[in-house]
């Protein structure tokens, strides 16, 4: 599946999601075989009908290895797999250690193996929101405690970009039940045209070359006028190979090319020299640094030409043959509503999330970022060609208002919840990058990207992410204490 609504995706409720909260760009871990145990918890399909008796097997895994009376690490689940390699290693790990904390990680329902329906129709779509998610915890939360005898244990949530905003919202909503939360990178506003993103990602590419993303505007805006002559179709197969001969029938299959060439740039920017190998995610070598360094050099001929060469390196660093680019066969994955079909790990599930709930439309609908050609009309009519004509821009924007009229957006009335940020990531442009409390704590942390401070320390780290880690630690063992 090549691009799409961009978006978080995370894997595991951490953050492994694109360069953005979607299915596109993401770098798919391949899978790891730790030598976890999966459990099945039965939940309830809807919490909010009572009279809707149907349940279903919801995946979770436990760590024990250092419990000891402590408390309880619940880290929360996103959309996508769980990855169990995140119950072997990672800074929450490390805390878990020193607090003798017993560590639980629940899969995030429609996500995964956790199947609620028999499909994922748009129908029964309606049961997926991050208000059932939410209840799913709570609901977990309480048979646990009871069935492993949890009742004196203060519990603690985790979570990474979308599963960082749960955290977030399950402290807000259901603070009788969690003490406290570390809610990563986490985009707690809903914000329907993200043009933020595209923003951060120019700041971000600025920082290290002035000239970086000044190459990447020459590239992108001459591309965009090749694309409105077709004799040129045959050259910009060639030079991006293209899974197939360009084909531009439509404004929305234009869209779709530059959306996922510079898809490229986001998702590195978004990553950028996180410690994500430990996931099996492949590329993570490549930096800004690498990308930028590319744009600026003269010898790989015209901006246009150095895209390209992006392009290539990326292919052989995701060992990928050629680029897809086509939007009809992207709508056609998008629209297979079984869970054999390559959306069903966690594409077509995030995409409705964002159409009925959040947004995050990153387009290009801003003059202060190199991109062109994807504005937010283009993601709400993609909304509409998978799910149905109904999910169009009233619905949508009426929609992301809702979920910031239920959770407050900026606006948080809780405590003990702590905000780590990176200010190379660009969802910090939606986090909480400054204390609103002595309880409701912003970690900025300058030089870093999308849930660095979550990934296992390693001996390059710098020292703010060092510090930050320990920040971090020494806010959660005064609150547990």
């Amino acid at each position: 599946m090549a691009a799409t609504l961009a978006g978080l995706l995370l894997y595991a409720g951490l953050c492994l999601s694109s360069a953005s909260l979607s299915p596109r760009r993401c770098r798919k871990p391949v899978p790891l075989l730790p030598s976890v145990e999966e459990h099945w918890f039965d939940q309830k399909l809807d919490h909010f009908n009572g009279a809707e008796s149907r349940a279903w097997k919801q995946r979770f895994f436990i760590n024990d290895t250092f419990y000891d009376g402590g408390p309880v690490f619940l880290m929360i689940g996103g959309e996508g797999p769980a990855n169990p390699a995140w119950m072997v290693s990672g800074t929450w790990l490390t805390y878990a250690e020193k607090l003798k904390a017993l560590c639980l990680m629940l899969e995030h329902r429609f996500y995964g193996k956790s199947h609620p329906t028999e499909d994922i129709q748009t129908a029964n779509l309606r049961y997926l929101s991050s208000k059932q998610a939410l209840a799913d915890l709570a609901h977990f939360q309480t048979v646990m405690t009871q069935k492993l005898e949890l009742n004196d244990s203060k519990w603690v949530v985790f979570g990474g970009s979308y599963p960082g905003s749960l955290a977030t919202w399950y402290r807000l909503k259901y603070p009788h039940l969690v003490h406290a939360a570390v809610a990563t990178s986490a985009p707690v506003y809903a914000l329907i045209n993200f043009i933020e993103y595209l923003e951060v990602v120019q700041t971000s590419l600025a920082d290290y070359n002035p000239e970086c993303p000044k190459a990447v505007k020459t590239a992108s805006d001459t591309l965009v006028k090749m694309l409105k002559n077709k004799e040129n179709y045959a050259a910009i197969t060639k030079d991006f190979r293209l899974c197939e001969m360009l084909q531009i029938n439509s404004e929305m299959d234009s869209a779709y090319v530059l959306e996922t060439l510079a898809g490229n740039f986001m998702d590195v920017v978004q990553y950028n020299s996180d410690n994500r190998a430990f996931e099996g995610v492949k590329g993570t070598n490549i930096t800004i640094q690498v990308l930028c360094d590319i744009m600026t050099d003269s010898t790989f001929g015209t901006p246009y030409n150095r895209y390209a060469a992006v392009v290539h390196l990326m292919l052989e660093a995701l060992e990928m043959k050629c680029m897809d680019t086509s939007y009809k066969k992207y709508v056609q994955e998008m629209t297979n509503t079984t869970w054999q079909g390559t959306a069903a790990d966690g594409g077509r599930q995030w995409v409705y999330q964002t159409c009925t709930e959040f947004g995050f439309f990153q387009s290009t609908d801003s003059l202060n970022q190199p991109f062109s050609g994807f504005p937010l009309s283009y993601f709400v009519q993609q909304c509409s060609d998978i799910y149905g004509s109904e999910f169009n821009f009233t619905n949508i924007i009426s929609a992301v208002q809702q979920t910031n009229e239920m959770y407050g957006g900026f606006n948080i009335q809780s405590g003990r919840i702590i905000f780590p940020n990176g200010c190379v990531d660009p969802w910090h442009a939606l986090g909480i990058i400054e204390d609103l409390s002595d309880e409701l704590i912003s970690v900025y942390i300058k030089g870093t990207a999308h849930c660095a401070n979550m990934y296992p320390a390693r001996a390059e780290d710098p020292p703010q992410l060092v510090a930050a880690r320990l920040y971090i630690f020494s806010l959660l063992e005064k609150w547990l204490n």
